[in-house]
């Protein structure tokens, strides 16, 4: 046989091996979703019956869809804060030249280098002190420390890569600066900002820690803690129905976003990676 037929098998193979570990854990969380009973315990890989009660069960708590908008919410406003300071501190970073604008690109990167636990108890006497805590804008606040970086970060290299003839057309048509990113950056730096905008609302989304620490009520809570916190009748008793039930119900809108946005998250992940 020929060798390409060789390298064509084995690259397709390892393709194979590669979507089915990303793809099982949540085709089983699925699958365990669906059963309910002694059924939880046996191992199936094709689902016998389809049982929505665990769905049923969690979506009919007012708490759980009140926690899902939390979530919602919180994601929400921490991209659009966060892409709005990010396009205009891009500008600054990529446009502006001025001193030491190496030196503070470095600094905003290395902040999102902190570990959340090193920051957790300066953190939190900064929200007591603003009595921001057990409310949903403490963690809007918090989660800013580590999406902010990264959007700046993403954003300067894009804007970089940007032909400066383009401002300088728009210069000598008397546009101010802010009419430059309103009209003629933004329109450019789409696929760039659905990228970053779409990581940062999967950290918002998905944060643990924070929401732990900085909330105390089920009304507050978002959706990871209230995962976590979901328990049986008793301490030895787990619905694990109705966790894998939850689990799927968060996991859907992060699949959606990205299906509906893949192409934009191809061309951003690329973007400024050639110059000329």
């Amino acid at each position: 046989m020929k060798p390409n037929f060789w390298k064509r098998t084995g690259f397709y193979a390892l393709v194979a091996f590669i979507v089915l570990q990303a793809i099982f854990p949540f085709y089983y969380a699925v699958l365990t979703s669906l059963e309910s009973g002694q059924a939880l315990f046996e191992v199936n890989y094709l689902p016998k019956k389809l049982d929505l009660s665990n769905y049923a069960g969690m979506l009919s708590q007012g708490v759980f869809g009140k926690q899902i908008l939390n979530s919602v919410f919180v994601a929400t406003v921490v991209v659009i804060i966060s892409l709005f300071l990010a396009v205009t501190a891009s500008f600054a970073l990529a446009r502006i030249r001025f001193r030491g604008r190496g030196l503070l690109l470095l600094t905003v990167l290395s902040v999102s280098m902190f570990p959340q636990i090193a920051v957790l108890s300066g953190l939190f006497e900064v929200i007591r002190f603003f009595n921001l805590f057990n409310s949903l804008w403490s963690l809007i606040f918090s989660y800013m420390i580590f999406t902010l970086p990264f959007t700046v970060w993403v954003l300067t290299t894009f804007m970089r890569s940007l032909p400066i003839e383009i401002e300088e057309a728009a210069i000598m048509d008397g546009a101010s600066s802010f009419t430059i990113i309103r009209k003629v950056f933004l329109p450019l730096m789409w696929p760039a900002m659905v990228t970053t905008g779409l990581l940062a609302f999967i950290h918002a989304w998905n944060e643990f820690l924070f929401a732990l620490t900085f909330l105390s009520t089920d009304g507050q809570r978002t959706v990871p803690v209230a995962i976590a916190m979901i328990s049986g009748s008793s301490e030895f008793e787990v619905p694990w129905g109705n966790i894998m039930a939850a689990s799927v119900i968060v996991t859907l809108p992060l699949v959606g976003l990205v299906l509906i946005f893949q192409r934009k998250i191809v061309s951003g992940l690329t973007a400024g990676a050639v110059k000329g």
